[in-house]
């Protein structure tokens, strides 16, 4: 199948246009634009006033040419924010619409194509970002994840697709993409193949995936790819809007098992059509040498390439300031070989940079997390967000400067989850500790609160999504983390070790609070 190259999609701009034209001088409504606009990647923000555009950043490698276009764009255009997202994506925010329009069709120039990144459409395909770098990684997926992405593109426009359909690729059980629980994941084997998982997701109802293959040669998950999209079309719910995702499926079918069986139908199907779907990759170019010096310091991570490391960049909120991006994204682009790698958890790697180069990473990366704490994920949220119901990100920077003025340490509180409303798009089901955006009537009157859930575990083979402990209202939730983190340092462990200890001390914690 022929490849479809980043400026083919130029053809669909007139419409996306004059549709943005139309809604903007008011003769649009929000949620008739947004059925229009999430075929490109692109949503009208909550005040309706506003756009945010999706840029796809394909297995989060976020090259040399892509960072210097994110970087001019900055530069150019009216760009108040931009936000690093769970799906290894980078999004601008506040954008008018004659913005949103010349960013998105410049893009294509660069490689990065915003179509299908929200509405029904296969959206960004992710990869454990250290893929091809990292010590401990089964192999490289990442040229995987990527000949998956260009395939799928193939199915933007085709019918009967689920409301969103979210693959990744993993290199190690670490399951950083959850690619065991995604509609369809790859998860690396020790023997160079993959393990095939479908089916699942989160959000409401919330599965894990159902394995449904066992050591897949990597060249042949096109099939895999295909079998999936058929097999929504036989059992996938069409009818129901809330339903229309693969998840449901397991129900439909009666279980994982019939689930499993209706997939290898349509697998067997795929193979038995004679149609080539068999990928092939380039190979690697050899990563660069390094310098012959050595450095040590916590966000530095020495890759399985002698003498070169990658250096983590943790944004809080995911949101790097406009300044501290182009200053990173400058000099990434005068680094021979190095790139910028987007993480799950709303961060980034800068990869490929011998000791020097290091060193002077991190001095452009200082204004990041600093704990374990403040690297917490958080969604855009409701203040943003047309169909969140609370502001994520206000709860978060509210919690992080409790904690800051408080003094707690680090290590006495985990890293956390914040999800503005049930959709999970900050994957609180997956973290050891999250929290859901809701009301909960206090008095006969409705007040902003948000769920506490706990004990999400994304690791292959122990995977188990978070338990509810019980909703709070958002303004006690500085207050509880505070002390639950001087109840942690009091231990003397760490939040993981105190967990363990003490497996009832959270809910004991969190009572008081509860409502």
């Amino acid at each position: 199948m022929q490849p479809i190259h980043p400026l083919d999609w130029k053809k669909d701009m007139p419409e996306f246009k004059e549709k943005t034209r139309s809604f903007y001088a008011g003769e649009m409504e929000k949620a008739a634009y947004k059925g229009f606009s999430g075929l490109y990647g692109s949503y009208a923000q909550k005040d309706g006033k506003s756009s945010m555009l999706r840029l796809r950043m394909t297995a989060g490698r976020v090259t040399q040419e892509k960072l210097s276009f994110v970087a001019n764009a900055l530069e150019k255009y009216p760009v108040p924010r931009l936000h690093f997202t769970t799906c290894q994506s980078i999004q601008f925010h506040d954008l008018d619409g004659e913005t949103t329009c010349a960013v998105m069709e410049e893009a294509l120039d660069a490689g990065i194509v915003t179509m299908g990144g929200g509405g029904d459409f296969p959206r960004n395909v992710m990869c454990s970002p250290l893929s091809g770098v990292e010590k401990e990684e089964y192999f490289d997926v990442t040229p995987w994840a990527e000949a998956a992405a260009e395939y799928l593109m193939h199915f933007i426009k085709a019918e009967k697709m689920p409301r969103k359909l979210k693959v990744g690729f993993s290199n190690s059980p670490a399951n950083l993409t959850h690619a065991t629980f995604r509609d369809l994941g790859f998860a690396a084997r020790t023997d160079g193949n993959f393990d095939v998982y479908s089916a699942g997701g989160l959000g409401n109802n919330p599965m894990l995936g159902v394995k449904v293959a066992e050591k897949v040669a990597p060249e042949k998950i096109g099939y895999y790819i295909k079998a999936m999209w058929l097999t929504f079309r036989a059992y996938g719910n069409f009818e129901n809007r809330g339903k229309a995702r693969t998840r449901y499926m397991q129900e439909t079918l009666g279980g994982a098992e019939n689930y499993k069986k209706a997939y290898l139908e349509k697998l067997e199907e795929v193979m038995a059509s004679g149609e080539n779907l068999d990928f092939a990759i380039s190979a690697p170019v050899p990563a660069k040498c390094g310098n012959g010096e050595s450095i040590d310091h916590p966000r530095a991570i020495a890759q399985k390439q002698k003498g070169l490391y990658a250096v983590s960049w943790h944004p809080l909120g995911g949101q790097p300031s406009k300044e501290s991006f182009i200053k990173v994204a400058r000099a990434v682009v005068d680094i021979p070989g190095a790139e910028m790698r987007l993480a799950p958890d709303q961060g980034a790697y800068i990869v490929n940079l011998n000791a020097k180069e290091a060193k002077d990473i991190l001095a452009l990366t200082e204004d990041g997390a600093q704990t374990v704490f403040e690297t917490s994920v958080s969604c855009i949220g409701g203040a943003t967000c047309q169909v969140g119901i609370r502001d994520s990100q206000g709860l978060l920077k509210k919690c992080m400067k409790a904690v800051r003025e408080a003094k707690i340490p680090d290590g006495a509180l985990p890293k956390m989850y914040i999800s503005g409303c049930p959709s999970s798009c900050g994957t609180h089901q997956a973290g050891i500790m999250g929290f859901r955006g809701g009301t909960k009537a206090v008095d006969g009157k409705p007040q902003s609160a948000f769920t506490l859930f706990a004990d999400g575990v994304e690791k292959q083979g122990a995977e188990q999504l978070a338990h509810e402990v019980g909703a709070m209202l958002e303004e006690d939730i500085p207050a509880f983390l505070v002390k639950l983190g001087k109840a942690v340092t009091e231990s003397g462990m760490d939040f993981s070790a105190w967990r363990k200890e003490k497996p009832q001390a959270l809910q004991e914690i969190a009572a008081p609070y509860l409502k």
